[in-house]
Parts: structure tokens; sequence; C-alpha cells
């Protein structure tokens, strides 16, 4: 009987679930060894929490007008303040998280694939095949991201659908090129080599073998470009590119606030203060991640 218990522990702590457990774990220990980074990670917690808990933080919504509160001071009524038109701006603030996570996650979800794709054919392929990704990837590079998302919009037109298009369109080419290094060098590897001569195809060997590694490289980088994300959506949002009135989006509320920023600089100052610190926070979440991915800290 002991022997059947001893075999099956065993059974269980060599099992491949469990690896990933305590991988997991140790993962975690190790994110919250770094102060910095577990501080980011709790800020952006919180940053959904907010923007699921919207509708109860703020039960009376965006748009509530008052005019007669127009350009109230932060007060214990109104802890932000208002706006021109006496919206609240706590509220506006409260709202508008959910607007930031929608772009930053779909910009993430649209971008990470399509860089994941051409990255990983590039450096498999090779030759020609790497050569018209990799041009392309750098005709992308030689714009500056806010500069080609504003060309992309005035294409498309304003709205938040067009600016996620736009802004994923602009985010892909930095995946590439880092999916595309981490292909040469698993391209190269003896497993790469043993898995071709049982028989394996080059789509199986991306889809099954290399992505899968390239993966935690791609998860980082993603993570660490959300600020750049958040800054582009703002950046539009301030041009009046992106959400359009009345929708509560950061940046267009930062636009809406310079008109008053003699007299009520709240109205500036804050919607800048939550760009400023969900930046921040993906930043140091990002740099975080990548020790807890890197193989080497292992």
């Amino acid at each position: 009987m002991s022997t059947a218990r001893t075999w099956l522990r065993a059974e269980v702590t060599t099992s491949p679930l469990h690896a990933r457990l305590q991988r997991g774990y140790y993962g975690w220990l190790r994110l919250r060894s770094n102060p910095l980074a577990f501080a980011g990670f709790l800020i952006l917690i919180g940053l959904v929490l907010v923007a699921a808990l919207a509708p109860v933080i703020a039960p009376l919504g965006y748009n509530e007008q008052s005019l007669a509160m127009r350009l109230k001071a932060p007060s214990a009524e109104h802890w932000f303040g208002t706006d021109e038109l006496g919206r609240d701006i706590f509220a506006r603030i409260v709202w508008g998280a959910r607007i930031t996570i929608y772009i930053s996650t779909l910009v993430a979800v649209i971008a990470a694939p399509i860089g994941l794709a051409v990255g990983t054919t590039a450096g498999y392929f090779g030759g020609w095949t790497d050569t018209v990704l990799m041009r392309i990837n750098d005709m992308f590079l030689s714009f500056p991201g806010l500069i080609l998302a504003l060309g992309f919009v005035a294409a498309l037109g304003p709205g938040i659908g067009n600016a996620v298009i736009a802004i994923a369109l602009t985010a892909w080419p930095p995946i590439a090129r880092l999916a595309r290094a981490e292909t040469l060098t698993i391209r190269a590897s003896d497993y790469i080599a043993a898995v071709r001569i049982q028989g394996a195809g080059p789509l199986r060997i991306i889809l099954r073998h290399i992505v899968p590694m390239c993966v935690p490289s791609v998860v980082v980088r993603v993570t660490l470009n959300m600020a750049g994300i958040i800054l582009t959506a703002a950046g539009l949002g301030f041009l009046g590119l992106g959400a359009q009135p009345p929708t509560p989006e950061w940046g267009a509320m930062l636009s809406t606030g310079r008109q008053n920023m003699l007299g009520a600089w709240w109205i500036a100052a804050v919607p800048g203060c939550a760009i400023l610190l969900t930046s921040l926070a993906f930043n140091l979440f990002g740099d975080g991640l990548r020790d807890v991915l890197d193989p080497r800290s292992e």
C-alpha cells in the first residue's frame, strides 16, 4: 500500500500540470519580490475592477449634466470637480477606464497574432519571404506610431473602432521583429531538426513548436507596448479622431480641459494623471513580467 502511495505521489509531482503549477507559483513569488512590478500589477487590477464596477461606483453615468454645477472645484460632493457642462469628472474617469481597457485589449488581440504570424513566417522560411516581410515591417517602423495612426484614421474616419484598427496596424511591427529573432534561434536548434526528421511540415512546425516558444517574449513585448498604445489612443482622442463626444475617453477629456486650463485646471489634470498612472503601471508590470518569464531566472 505504501509503495502505491509513493508511486502515485511521484506521478503527481512529475506530471506536466504539476510542473506548470510549480512554475506559476515560483513566477508569482518572483513578481511579488519586485515591489515596483507588484505595484504596477495592483494598479492594473484596480483599473480592471473600476471598469467592471463602473455602474456601481458611478451610478449616475458619465453624461449627467447640470449647468448650475459647471466648473466646480474638487469637493466632497464631486471628488474630481465638474467640467464645463457640470458633469462629474470622477464619474467620467471611472467610465473612461472601460474605454481605455477596451481599446488597449482589442489592439493587443489584433496586433499580437499579426506580428507573431509575420515574424515566425519570415524567420522560419528565410530567403525572399523574409526579405519581403521584413521590408514591409521596416516601412511601418520608419514612421512614428502616432503619425502613422493619424494617417490610417484620416483614411478610415474618426471613431473608436477605426482608432483600434489604426493603432493595431502600427503596433504589430515590433512584435514581428521580436518573433523573427526568436524564430531564427529556435529554427537552428536540434529540437526543430528532430521534429523535421519525423516528417512534420513547415506549418505544423511553426504552429505547434515555434509559436509556443515565442509566446512568452511576445506577451512581455505586448505588455510593455501597452503604454504606447494608451498614449496613441489618447493622442487620437485629443485630436478628435478617436472616441467622439460624449464618450468619456481620457484623451478627449484632456482636449476639452485645455480650454479651461487657467480657471479649472482639474478638468485636464485628472485625465492626464489617469493616463500617466495607467501607462506607468503597464511599464512597471511589463518589466516584472519579463523577469518572471525569463528562463535564465529559473
